[in-house]
């Protein structure tokens, strides 16, 4: 599962090398979107910046991390979803089919069962690409993050990771849907694992 990330100034730079390999130029709205990046964690409930379809190309927006099952309260948010049900449920079917999202990233976090806090990153990259989905509430948009079995990066800390997609399927996800089935169906590619006493290297 993910439940804590991280972003930063590299997060933005990135953004935007994904959209112009799109062929796309930034919009006024993207920009601005851009501009509000500041290094910090990012926890569920709150506003994050998330790379959606738009007009045709690629666009970046500030969107709320979970979908809350009773709105105007925290109470049953759910935040992840799970790649093998995600297009089944209706919770989630209608973003996979309709709104999926990118959620980027320069890492994420993850605890053991003794509750070691671990972070994980791209191996020889910046960011990181989190496949999700959007659904509309009141408040507007609010979007969740896709996970899959674990990885051999991932395994020693959780059964669980976010579905981490290349920056060519990242932009296959946002924009062709005859990719969405094989994506769902993807093995993340192995990632740098470290705590604040290590850093562990996977090849």
């Amino acid at each position: 599962m993910c439940g804590r990330y991280h972003i930063d100034d590299d997060t933005t730079k990135e953004i935007e090398k994904l959209i112009r390999q799109a062929g796309e130029r930034l919009s006024q709205e993207t920009a601005a979107a851009l501009l509000r990046i500041r290094e910090r964690d990012v926890r569920p409930t709150e506003e994050a910046p998330v790379l959606l379809a738009a007009g045709g190309g690629i666009g970046c927006a500030w969107l709320r991390w979970g979908f809350p099952l009773q709105q105007g309260t925290e109470k049953g948010l759910v935040f992840n979803a799970r790649c093998e049900s995600a297009a089944e449920k209706p919770l989630f079917r209608e973003g996979i089919r309709h709104r999926r999202s990118v959620v980027p990233a320069s890492s994420f976090y993850e605890w053991d069962s003794g509750r070691t806090k671990f972070s994980f990153r791209q191996e020889q990259e910046n960011a990181l690409f989190m496949a999700g989905c959007c659904r509309p509430y009141r408040d507007g948009e609010h979007f969740v993050i896709l996970t899959t079995a674990a990885n051999s990066s991932m395994e020693p800390v959780h059964d669980r990771m976010p579905l981490i997609l290349s920056r060519e399927e990242a932009i296959c996800w946002l924009l062709d849907p005859g990719r969405t089935d094989a994506l769902l169906r993807k093995v993340p590619a192995p990632l740098e694992r470290g705590t604040d006493y290590e850093q562990l290297r996977f090849f």
